[in-house]
């Protein structure tokens, strides 16, 4: 027998009961805040039993305290189906080859009102369905190589990932696009940076910030804007594809290595820090912002170098810190280390002798700025100094988060000191800069009159 209730329980229960009103009806409920239209959402099994969940016109869920409805009627009845239709590609001739590679994420996801949790569900091919605009941009074809949430991804999937991507460009791929979770998008793009090299077409990492199923999602403009640059674009790089503003009027190419999620919820989330975007994407194509990037090539060479040592951490300073955290690291066996330190790469003097004896047991430890703008800078204190003459090795700008992956591909090559800091040190495309453009840092701050009245300028 179907459960016309849907999750529902106690007094929530009760009140759907007494109304005759069933999950997926289209109901007209009177409360003592107002009146609402909507149709009756199944709940999730850990919820509550006070609210009954109504998906109003505008797409949007609201929750009706029970407490508050003095009516309720069922006017219609239609059952959601949530599971879009997976359609074939149409093919375009003179339309650019593109190949989609999805793992997971809110970019191809769907809510599970079991549960009440966005869970990775979209296959790769479905996405036609739910953006038919795609196939006026490319010939789209899909690979379901993941179906993780990127917290999940890892050096696993990091090495399957270039290894698929490198034999795309073999077989003539025009560029690719990597479908994945925006949690750890930025790590991803740091590491298929370092294990793709000098690829002839563009590679563009996508994700969105809300999922399909919301009126607001991103998910759809970042796809098209993300197939706008892999098939038509000439930056051939590792990149990610986000939104620019929170608006929808343009979005952002990032470099892979200068990347980072800045927001838990914000759609524009990703910002490239210490220099500025390479371009604006739209629909109408690609403008670039830097003047110096890798060109689209017409050769299919590219250099695949697929190598992780998943025994590397980072290490974020804070005052007080203990040396057993160090020791304990060195006696699981980790060979390498990333320190997000204070100031100009600064920690405490309780650490040192830890620090001194992971770097006699052959331990790499490499010093990166919890600032995330700005250098490395260990001359200046006397701090910086004793740190330099353990062995410890400053990496100039380059984030923490890509100091960590580039450390954990670097160690799957070679153990050997030397080779190790020349390597690391050796910037692959931007993860460390001569300087920083005098526009890679800004931040606006609000309530500061000034800026208040710069953003009702710019924002009418």
């Amino acid at each position: 027998m179907e459960d016309i209730f849907q999750g529902y329980k106690g007094m929530a229960l009760e009140t759907l009961k007494k109304y005759s009103v069933r999950v997926w009806g289209k109901t007209h409920i009177v409360t003592t805040r107002g009146e609402f239209d909507g149709t009756i959402l199944p709940r999730a099994e850990n919820d509550d039993d006070q609210h009954i969940v109504l998906k109003i016109i505008t797409g949007y869920n609201i929750g009706i305290n029970v407490t508050t409805i003095k009516e309720m009627k069922e006017i219609g009845y239609k059952k959601a189906n949530y599971k879009v239709p997976e359609k074939e590609f149409p093919y375009t001739n003179g339309q650019p080859a593109v190949k989609l590679f999805g793992t997971g994420g809110t970019i191809a996801s769907r809510l599970d009102y079991r549960t009440g949790a966005v869970i990775p569900a979209f296959s790769p091919g479905e996405l036609y369905g739910s953006v038919p605009e795609l196939a006026d941009i490319c010939n789209l074809s899909t690979e379901k190589v993941f179906a993780v949430f990127s917290e999940n991804m890892g050096p696993k999937q990091y090495i399957s990932l270039a290894i698929a991507i490198g034999k795309e460009i073999e077989n003539g791929i025009d560029g690719i696009i990597i479908a994945h979770g925006t949690d750890t998008l930025h790590h991803t793009a740091a590491a298929l940076t370092y294990m793709v090299q000098d690829s002839p077409v563009p590679i563009v990492l996508v994700g969105s910030q809300r999922s399909s199923d919301r009126p607001s999602s991103d998910a759809a403009l970042n796809l098209m804007h993300s197939a706008v640059a892999a098939g038509h674009g000439d930056i051939a790089e590792v990149m990610v594809c986000m939104f620019g503003p929170t608006s929808d009027e343009y979005g952002f190419l990032h470099r892979g290595t200068r990347v980072r999620k800045m927001h838990s919820s914000y759609r524009s989330t990703f910002r490239t820090l210490g220099d500025t975007p390479l371009a604006t994407v739209t629909r109408k194509g690609v403008k670039p912002i830097k003047k110096q990037y890798n060109h689209r090539r017409k050769d299919r060479n590219v250099k695949i170098l697929p190598y992780f040592e998943e025994k590397v951490t980072i290490l974020y300073y804070y005052p007080n810190m203990q040396p057993d955290i160090i020791d304990a690291l060195v006696d699981c066996g980790y060979k390498g280390i990333i320190i997000a330190g204070t100031g100009l790469g600064h920690v405490n003097k309780p650490v040192y002798p830890a620090l001194k004896r992971a770097v006699e047991k052959g331990v790499h430890i490499f010093m990166t700025v919890q600032t995330l703008w700005g250098y490395t800078h260990m001359f200046v204190y006397d701090t910086g100094r004793d740190l330099l003459s353990m062995g410890i090795v400053p990496l100039d700008n380059m984030l923490p988060e890509a100091a960590y992956i580039k450390l954990g591909w670097t160690l799957g090559q070679t153990s050997k000191r030397k080779e190790v800091i020349d390597i690391m040190q050796k910037p692959v495309n931007d993860e460390t800069t001569k300087r920083e453009p005098y526009n890679g840092y800004l931040l606006y701050q609000g309530g500061v009159p000034e800026v208040e009245q710069f953003v009702k300028n710019f924002r009418k």
